[in-house]
Formats: structure tokens, C-alpha cells, sequence
């Protein structure tokens, strides 16, 4: 089991858990992630909780491959009034930001977000891990390299799961020195990898657990699955909760997903497996 200490709350972690996905945005990469107000994403977020939904990853900036880049003050212009409306409306929900700004993170946390997931592990923003640390909130670290603009360029490995858990060792020890306590781990699928690199860092997820740290999967609709299968993200569904459900045998303790009904769908299925 792992505790996770969300400000004056704590979040654990004893069986799978899942996060929904609500983009406060209007280029995502799945069209029907995308809320483009406070209202309908209010509407996702109590749609999301109904079905389960432990936590609920609001961003404002889409980190597709060859995204636009917009900067802080237009991402917290997105994100903030999402938060604010679904801490008072759900208060017992915890709420992650999904940001690369120190900026946004500490206003979002003010405005009552209870994590920070990071697609560059802290290292696009040199003050994203200090300013965790004095929040006093867990920090979920994903592995990429370079930014989403550049990405998919530098999708060069050698042994890709190998450089990812040397990435993790390295990361873990600056969150700690920075003096954050609480950390997950994402491998980062589709971030600067291939098909083939997302498929082999499947296979190899249950490595990771080496950290002993909640591990993250977020695959959901990514385009490793609907182009292998040669379909659209709208058709990738059945995929994805395949994909899943290789990942929760694997050791997943967070999925991160835009379909939380099928997902949870597939933990109870695995947990009745188990059993």
C-alpha cells in the first residue's frame, strides 16, 4: 500500500486506482477530451466521480506532438476556475494539476489541486520541484525528452526501459534533495517514443515497481494503440482497455484514462482474476 500526503489529506493507494482525464483545452489530441468551459467540465468531472474516478487531471495545455505552446498566464486562465469549481463542488475528490509551470502548479494547488503531474519531471521549469516541495504535495514524474514541440526527434534509445529507470533514478534523487517526499512514476508512453519503445516499456512496466513508488500508466487512446490497429482515437477504446489490462497485471497503480467506466470495469475484472 502506498500514503500519499495531499496537504492536510491523505490519498492510498492499496489496490488500482483511477485518475480521468479533463483537458481544458481546444487542440487535445481526442476531440472528446476536450471542455472548452468551466460548466462542461464540471459536468465530466461529476460524470468521471459517478464512475469511479479517484483523481481528476485538469490541464490547460495540450502536450500532444507539435502542440502549441501557450505560456503560464494562459494556461492558469484555463485551469483555475475548473479547480476552483470542482474542489467546492466535490470536496472529497482529489484534484491533480497536469502542468509543466511552477506558476501554474502553486496557483493551482491554491486554488485547491492536491498534486502536480509534470511531464518533464521538473525539467523544463528549474522552479517546479522547489515549489512542490513547499506545497507539501505529491509529484508525479514522467519521463520525456525534450519538450512536446521536439519530442518525437529525439525518440532514440538504446535500451529504452533501461535509460527510463536510469531518468527515474536520477529524477528521484533531485525531487528528494529538493525535499519532495511523495512521488509517482510515469514512463511517459508516447512522449519521445516510438510504437515500438511504448510496447517494450509495457512489457517491461512491472520493473519499475524496482522504485518502490506508485507507478502511473497513461496510454489511454495514444496513438501507439489506434495506429497499430489502423483507427482513429475515437475507435481506440476496446485497445486501450486491452492495453490496461496488461498494464494492471503488470503493476500499475494509477490509469490515467479518458474512459474511467471501462477502466474500473477492468480492475474489478482483475481483482475477481486475483482472487
Amino acid at each position: 500500500m502506498f500514503t500519499l500526503h495531499c496537504k492536510e489529506r491523505i490519498l492510498k493507494i492499496d489496490s488500482p486506482i483511477v485518475m480521468g482525464i479533463i483537458n481544458i483545452t481546444p487542440d487535445s489530441f481526442y476531440k472528446e477530451s476536450r471542455q472548452f468551459n468551466a460548466d462542461k467540465a464540471l459536468q465530466k468531472a461529476e460524470q468521471m466521480i459517478e464512475e469511479g474516478a479517484s483523481i481528476l487531471d485538469i490541464g490547460g495545455q495540450s502536450t500532444r506532438p507539435n502542440s502549441d505552446l501557450i505560456d503560464d498566464d494562459d494556461e492558469m486562465r484555463r485551469v483555475l476556475p475548473v479547480i476552483d469549481l470542482i474542489r467546492k463542488r466535490f470536496p472529497e475528490t482529489f484534484i491533480s494539476i497536469d502542468t509543466f509551470y511552477a506558476s501554474v502548479a502553486k496557483q493551482s494547488v491554491d486554488a485547491g489541486a492536491d498534486l502536480v503531474n509534470d511531464i518533464s519531471g521538473g525539467k523544463i521549469d528549474g522552479n517546479m520541484l522547489s515549489t512542490v516541495a513547499s506545497l507539501h504535495i505529491p509529484f508525479i514524474c514522467m519521463h520525456m525528452k525534450g519538450t512536446p514541440q521536439n519530442m518525437q526527434q529525439q525518440a532514440v534509445y538504446e535500451n529504452v526501459t533501461k535509460e527510463v529507470s536510469v531518468y527515474f533514478d536520477e529524477r528521484i534523487k533531485a525531487c528528494n534533495d529538493a525535499g519532495i517526499d511523495d512521488i509517482i512514476l510515469d514512463p511517459g508512453f508516447g512522449f519521445s517514443k516510438t510504437i515500438e519503445h511504448n510496447f517494450q516499456l509495457l512489457k517491461a512496466f512491472n520493473s519499475f515497481k524496482y522504485f518502490q513508488k506508485p507507478l502511473l500508466l497513461g496510454i489511454s487512446r495514444k496513438s501507439f494503440i489506434y495506429r497499430s490497429l489502423g483507427i482513429t482515437p475515437e475507435e481506440s477504446l476496446n485497445g486501450t482497455t486491452v492495453l490496461h489490462t496488461i498494464g494492471l497485471l503488470n503493476g500499475a497503480n494509477i490509469i490515467r484514462t479518458h474512459d474511467v467506466k471501462e477502466c474500473m470495469q477492468a480492475i474489478q475484472l482483475i481483482k475477481s482474476y486475483g482472487q
